[in-house]
């Protein structure tokens, strides 16, 4: 007989690979796409603008819904809105119509937005049931899509094989693995809980019962972490070969092999990163984290030489790889009510995927994407500083009665 907690991690596996996989066949052709559309640096990050709407949206409001319905309904939408958004972005390309293929990111990011919120919790959930971290290799599963649709964008790119077509083969792919998946995972997960559970699971984090999650500044300051590593992640998932192109003169294949090893490294780090949180904690994980992210950030920003770029790429992933899982983590069980507390904290850190895409456009058409990267370089370095923060708050004890 299967065993359904194993069925429910294997499709989420599924549910997380699929989306890496869409976003590593949109990036990796963005040279190409950006050539079709004959749009500059800025306008590109107008295009891009449609995916951090689409996402923005759809979390603001995925919170509520989960707590309503529970997260399969929002998990089947979601990813629906991935598989529909491939060929309208492949229309716009072969069209050479940037509005469409800004409407297609609309798409992909509000299906992004919504569904992975609501398997985050689905995720927490599983966690919660197994004991054992789960969600950097939920999340590791994404990055694992992301570099398996890398090394398929770089050959479609070596072979200068048509974008449309590239998106289209994928879209099937999508659909047969969504339909797979979606059957498994259970109805009911993330609904809001009775008071009784509230006040149980009060009495253990030593939170009031009433206070609400936005007032915890533990929980913010989770969220500036999330803030910070969601911005050097889709810095990379955002500009990265076109950087490598533009701002260190690599050919588009070059680009495209880069971006594959920044989802590699990614990859290495959710899975491996679980090990590392058993031994040493969430807090120094997430710090020494910051610091590779850091330090890889102002190498590809810094340095001339080609290799110093490439090899800060590798430290920007590893670095990246696990400050959002991490600390949704963290916001899991820091309180009562983990379903809110998870969505509320990957709403804060989604708001670098609002801004982030056309802030860098803006000051790379400036100052050179190489320049723009300052910004979420700021932001990794201040995560550093907040790190400690994901650490389990230590248990109070009761005093003894002589």
């Amino acid at each position: 007989m299967t065993n359904p907690i194993n069925a429910r991690r294997w499709a989420l596996f599924a549910l997380f690979f699929l989306p890496g996989v869409a976003i590593a066949s949109w990036v990796t052709r963005t040279p190409a796409i950006r050539d079709a559309l004959g749009a500059t640096t800025q306008e590109m990050g107008f295009v891009l603008f449609g995916l951090s709407v689409g996402s923005m949206l759809a979390i603001l409001s995925s919170g509520p819904l989960v707590l309503k319905f529970g997260a399969r309904p929002l998990i089947a939408a979601g990813t629906t809105s991935i598989v529909v958004s491939l060929p309208v972005i492949a229309l716009g390309a072969q069209l050479g119509e940037p509005l469409l293929v800004t409407a297609g990111l609309f798409l992909f990011g509000a299906g992004v937005g919504g569904g992975e919120v609501a398997m985050n919790v689905e995720g927490a959930e599983v966690e919660k049931l197994t004991g054992r971290p789960f969600l950097p290799m939920l999340h590791g599963c994404f990055s694992l899509g992301t570099f398996v649709g890398a090394l398929i964008g770089i050959l479609f790119t070596t072979l200068d094989f048509p974008v449309t077509w590239h998106l289209v083969i994928v879209t099937g792919l999508a659909a047969a693995l969504f339909g797979w998946a979606i059957r498994v995972i259970p109805a009911g997960t993330g609904k809001s809980e009775g008071l009784s559970r509230t006040g149980d699971a009060s009495v253990t984090s030593g939170l009031p019962a009433h206070r609400p999650p936005w007032k915890d500044t533990r929980l913010l300051l989770i969220g500036a972490i999330v803030l910070a590593m969601a911005l050097a992640e889709g810095t990379a998932n955002d500009w990265l070969p076109l950087l490598m192109v533009d701002g260190h003169g690599f050919d588009a294949g070059l680009g495209s092999a880069i971006y594959a090893t920044f989802a590699l490294s990614m990859t290495v780090g959710r899975f491996v990163g679980g090990r590392f949180i058993d031994r040493y904690g969430r807090g120094r994980v997430l710090m020494a984290s910051a610091i590779s992210a850091t330090a890889g950030l102002a190498l590809v920003s810094l340095a001339d030489l080609q290799a110093l770029a490439a090899a800060g790429v590798i430290l920007w992933g590893l670095g990246a790889s696990l400050g959002f899982p991490v600390a949704l983590s963290a916001a899991g069980d820091s309180g009562p009510d983990s379903a809110a507390r998870v969505t509320l904290v990957a709403t804060v850190g989604y708001i670098a995927f609002l801004v982030g895409p056309p802030l860098l456009g803006f000051l790379g058409e400036h100052y050179g994407l190489r320049g723009a990267l300052i910004v979420p370089l700021v932001f990794a370095a201040g995560a550093v500083f907040v790190a400690r923060a994901a650490d389990p708050v230590p248990e109070k004890l009761e005093p003894v009665n002589r």
